[in-house]
């Protein structure tokens, strides 16, 4: 695989700063059903690394030493954590936001009986991937039969009140683009999704997250290889919002890795790049009692992601 750092480190960046904390984002571990070409993390069947119990008893202590409003879930697939189900519970207990960034076909894999109605029991919101509302679109990218997969997850979690209105069950899709380009309109291509999703399907849902795809990872090493790193870095560059960037994710955000390790974000964590510049390395059990706010942000060219047009966080365009 091409390593993009070592490009991404030669882009300059606008300086940011942290403001206050809000959200733990928790990678409890690679391993997935899937194996997606957008997939910033490499996610796989044959990814071993998951968090340990310790580490993952961290996590509601953080919670209520820093008082976060929200839990956010991520891997991987989380749900494949054995851990994963106390968790939210402990998180919920605590009256904490809980947010599950979950693939939709992991509520048919061996052992995930009961996945839907715990979430929905729960009140946890889920954020869903589903590139596009048609087959073909969704099987190229995330592989053969995941599309009529998901429809019918989502019919599943329609059926427990998700999407639906009034119920309090918060259902959002996610897009990604198919390549090299930026997203289309987020509040275009939701409409979009609303009326294909239900004409065809009897899909409803809340809100839809367009997200600009990383050139990191598994997507960067494929751009190197076409060829086409630099037109996309310089498409990125060219979009750059600067009122975008007060709304960054990773002002009110830090992100823990499968070990326990901090970065600044979801995707600073993949490329190694930890919490901040000063170079120390810091842990999820600092946080019991650091304070973050006001700390300087480590920032290279792969930000331009999250600026670029309408902008792209986890909660999908920041329009500025």
């Amino acid at each position: 695989m091409h390593a993009t750092l070592p490009l991404l480190k030669k882009i300059r960046f606008p300086a940011l700063r942290r403001a206050r904390l809000a959200t733990l984002q928790v990678n409890l571990g690679y391993r997935c059903n899937q194996s997606c070409l957008h997939c910033h993390v490499n996610a796989g069947p044959h990814r071993t690394e998951m968090m340990d119990a310790a580490t993952l008893g961290l996590i509601p202590q953080v919670l209520a030493a820093r008082g976060l409003d929200t839990l956010d879930l991520t891997g991987g697939a989380p749900e494949l954590h054995d851990g994963f189900r106390s968790l939210v519970q402990a998180a919920r207990a605590q009256g904490v936001r809980v947010i599950d960034r979950c693939n939709l076909t992991i509520l048919f894999e061996p052992g995930q009986q009961g996945l839907a109605a715990f979430l929905a029991a729960q009140q946890v919101e889920i954020v869903a991937s589903l590139p596009c509302y048609s087959s073909a679109n969704v099987d190229r990218q995330r592989g053969d039969g995941v599309f009529d997969l998901s429809i019918a997850a989502l019919r599943q979690l329609n059926a427990l009140g998700y999407g639906q209105a009034g119920s309090g069950l918060l259902l959002n899709l996610v897009y990604n683009p198919q390549g090299a380009a930026l997203p289309p309109d987020q509040q275009a291509l939701q409409a979009d999704y609303k009326r294909e999703l239900l004409a065809h399907f009897g899909i409803v849902f809340n809100d839809l997250f367009a997200l600009a795809n990383m050139p990191i990872q598994r997507f960067g090493s494929t751009l190197v290889s076409k060829g086409t790193f630099a037109s996309y870095m310089a498409l990125l560059q060219s979009s750059h919002q600067p009122g975008n960037l007060p709304g960054v994710m990773c002002r009110s955000t830090v992100s823990v890795d499968w070990q326990g390790w901090l970065s600044d974000c979801d995707f600073n964590q993949q490329l190694g790049l930890g919490l901040g510049t000063s170079g120390v390395q810091r842990h999820l059990r600092d946080l019991l009692k650091a304070d973050l706010q006001d700390q300087p942000i480590h920032v290279a060219g792969h930000c331009f992601g999250c600026t670029a047009g309408q902008g792209s966080s986890c909660g999908g365009a920041l329009e500025a």
